[in-house]
């Protein structure tokens, strides 16, 4: 069985979904692939102590202050190549960026194998049930565009303001479009 709560964010409505212990899911309202490892329909119940807990971690972390991924039980589920990637989401540091292409290094390094594909890993990134706790938003291209963002490229920028990361490298793909 699985318990929800919305949870009103900076960025509008968020969704997150337990288990009854872990996070399983959080999803801005209207993100692609908005619940779709989420089988059944949620029971609502704030009370919960995990869905407590997450809303805890959330007012912290849109407060400014710097909640590590690791204060929660969190249960994303996806196969082994997917938690490869998001494990390593979980070590970028909160106001700082990676790319695509040194993740997908990282893996290759790890599996001992010559390359790995940074679109591979950009499909991983993209399906990640938890965002901002496992924080895919801190993931760039390679030439620092900010791509691939589920909830919105906008709400992605808004999330590296918030940490403070630094923007002045940083833009969004559209040539006409800049920060």
């Amino acid at each position: 069985m699985y318990y929800s709560m919305r949870y009103l964010s900076p960025l509008g409505p968020l969704v997150v979904v337990s288990d009854g212990k872990h996070i399983v899911g959080l999803w801005m309202e209207g993100q692609k692939y908005f619940s779709d490892t989420i089988k059944e329909t949620p029971t609502e119940k704030e009370s919960l102590p995990a869905l407590q807990a997450a809303k805890n971690w959330l007012d912290r972390y849109f407060s400014g202050q710097k909640p590590e991924s690791g204060e929660l039980l969190l249960a994303p589920a996806g196969g082994d190549f997917r938690q490869e990637v998001w494990d390593i989401l979980r070590s970028i540091s909160y106001g700082r960026v990676t790319t695509y292409g040194q993740i997908a290094k990282a893996i290759a390094k790890k599996r001992r194998i010559k390359s790995m594909s940074a679109q591979a890993v950009g499909g991983a990134v993209g399906r990640n049930p938890i965002s901002i706790m496992i924080p895919c938003h801190r993931v760039i291209g390679a030439n620092g565009s900010l791509t691939g963002y589920a909830g919105g490229l906008s709400k992605k920028k808004k999330l590296l303001e918030l940490e403070n990361a630094d923007m002045s490298c940083l833009f969004i793909p559209d040539k006409t479009a800049s920060l």
